[in-house]
């Protein structure tokens, strides 16, 4: 009898956490290395959740909480969806987790049997093929196109769609992307979707803060209030309010797929972390005069990058409306010989000769899904963007 269970061989590790592990671990060794792997920002905590923290500490809120949250930050969320997104509900349909990654794992472990069907835009965030597999459900992967932007057409979703289906996985603005669409883009896809009632819709609007310009962020129950009761929208706290580490998910949807929620995270972590939980609030219900300014830090960050990648030989970088990634080809790259002789076969021998070559670390797109490409994220300095930028130039100038 195996020892380990089945499950885990059809799990595949994180490749956004080995690249950042490679790079830390060239670092340590003395080479000269820009990590552009993380997904979060370099931003601090604001002073005033963090001071929020800190005093909850003091009061003594060190006590564990109820599973689905304190009732405090579950009437913060309900009044967030409302205020953000004119969707209303209850607080008790709200929930808490640790990290948007245990929302969504939550939602798949309550909800999916074997044979079920999840449909999942390529490119897409790694862990959620990996969340399905663990959960015993099938994912349908829908590749999108450069020339689309890397979003899902209406066309592609339908004839995706089969008896089996139980959810779609919607993210947008995208991780690894930055795709987002606009109200007519999502109009389109909730069309096809109020023609088959038995498909679930799962929104991952983690990065909704974080779109540039004049854009217009909408998610598919606001766009289709039909929907709303086969949707859970989840967000978090995480990359507006530059808390990863605070590790606070949250989501609204029916009840009663919240009361399963519920049940499976009893089981598993009980409630968030006290602490964490109240800094929340804060961050939810304090000034908000944090994010527009970063915004346009990471907008400034974003045009550099794509100005400076779509003057590389053989790269192609088109330009995302949010979160803090770019995507861009290096199908002009396949094909070539590096210096040290590696002939490039594809995106993955791209960036390992890219980290081997000039030290930068970049993710290879096929871990997302989708190929040739790499991810960077720009949430990092313009002084090191712009050198990494740099590198990239000369990296691909090399190529014979």
């Amino acid at each position: 009898m195996a020892f380990l269970a089945d499950a885990l061989s059809r799990v595949k590790p994180s490749a956004t956490i080995a690249v950042a592990q490679k790079a830390r671990e060239l670092k340590t060794q003395g080479r000269d290395v820009i990590g552009l792997g993380a997904g979060e920002p370099d931003f601090d905590t604001p002073d005033n959740i963090k001071a929020a923290a800190i005093d909850a500490i003091n009061r003594g809120e060190t006590k564990y909480t109820p599973v689905s949250g304190i009732p405090e930050l579950r009437k913060a969320i309900a009044a967030k969806f409302k205020r953000e997104n004119n969707l209303d509900y209850d607080w008790q349909q709200t929930i808490v987790g640790t990290g948007g990654k245990q929302i969504l794992f939550n939602a798949f472990m309550a909800t999916l049997n074997a044979g079920d069907e999840v449909i999942i835009p390529a490119p897409y965030w790694v862990s959620y093929p990996e969340m399905v597999a663990i959960c015993g459900g099938t994912s349908v992967f829908v590749p999108t196109t450069i020339e689309n932007s890397f979003k899902l057409a209406a066309a592609d979703l339908e004839a995706a769609i089969t008896p089996k289906t139980k959810w779609l996985m919607f993210n947008s603005p995208s991780n690894p992307s930055g795709a987002a669409y606009t109200e007519a883009e999502l109009k389109a896809l909730t069309d096809v979707l109020m023609r088959h009632p038995h498909v679930w819709i799962l929104s991952d609007d983690m990065y909704e803060h974080l779109t540039y310009g004049d854009f217009v962020f909408t998610t598919p129950a606001q766009i289709e209030p039909s929907l709303k009761d086969r949707t859970l929208t989840m967000n978090g706290v995480s990359k507006a309010y530059a808390m990863t580490g605070w590790r606070i998910g949250y989501a609204a949807g029916p009840l009663a797929l919240i009361k399963a929620m519920d049940m499976i995270q009893g089981q598993q972590t009980s409630g968030a972390c006290s602490i964490a939980q109240w800094a929340a609030l804060e961050a939810l219900n304090g000034t908000q005069d944090f994010i527009p300014k970063n915004k346009e830090i990471f907008r400034g960050r974003r045009d550099l990058v794509v100005s400076m990648l779509n003057q590389a030989k053989g790269i192609q970088c088109p330009v995302p409306e949010g979160a803090f990634y770019v995507y861009p080809s290096c199908a002009g790259c396949i094909g070539k010989t590096a210096p040290s002789g590696k002939v490039i076969e594809s995106d993955e021998d791209f960036v390992t000769e890219l980290l081997e070559a000039e030290g930068v670390a970049v993710v290879h797109g096929s871990a997302f899904g989708q190929g040739p490409n790499f991810r960077i994220s720009y949430a990092t300095s313009e002084e090191l963007l712009e050198e990494a930028c740099n590198r990239i130039q000369r990296f691909c100038a090399a190529l014979r």
